[in-house]
């Protein structure tokens, strides 16, 4: 049997990775009624309680402003609260809330945990290697601009399309046709 092209290969590691984050947050959004990013966010506010955004967003491995928004639905849904810093009343600090607790306490680990533990006992070299790697790859297939929102939430001031849909942003974006991933 031929062996698969190193492109080939490529790509079905990107297609395993999206059907898994697709599976998880569909699940996730069936269980919970949250996306499988809510879920990572709550999941780790729960490891250390009175985070502020950008804490939590170091937590999660992004950035401050993909970040926000998730937490402003879980604040409006009753799982996050929101509260001055008694140290520093300039900063806000983020606690879950029972409710928040309560649907912890039945969720499983998420598909983002996974990929993180999978991706830390890597060795360090290699991990380096895979993100200079994939931020090559994008670079050279022009996608290195699009932000890098939590999976399936939209970018800030986006509405939620679905993980299964694309917005309209998106589609109207110059090689969206391309960006779709069979």
């Amino acid at each position: 049997m031929e062996r698969p092209t190193d492109a080939a290969r490529a790509m079905d590691s990107v297609r395993r990775l999206v059907h898994a984050v697709r599976i998880a947050t569909r699940a996730s959004e069936h269980a919970f009624g949250l996306s499988a990013a809510q879920l990572f966010v709550l999941r780790q506010l729960s490891a250390t309680s009175g985070q502020s955004l950008s804490d939590l967003a170091r937590r999660t491995r992004t950035t401050q402003s993909s970040i926000s928004e998730v937490v402003a639905r879980l604040v409006r849904n009753g799982l996050i609260s929101r509260a001055p810093s008694s140290i520093d009343r300039r900063r806000a600090v983020l606690s879950l809330t029972s409710a928040g607790e309560s649907i912890l306490a039945n969720a499983p680990e998420t598909i983002q945990e996974r990929l993180l533990h999978g991706f830390e006992s890597l060795h360090e070299e290699k991990r380096r290697s895979l993100a200079d790697d994939f931020e090559s790859w994008l670079a050279a297939s022009e996608l290195d601009e699009i932000p890098p929102t939590l999976f399936f939430e939209p970018a800030d001031g986006q509405t939620q399309a679905g993980p299964t849909s694309m917005t309209k942003e998106e589609t109207d974006t110059p090689g969206a046709s391309q960006k779709t991933v069979s």
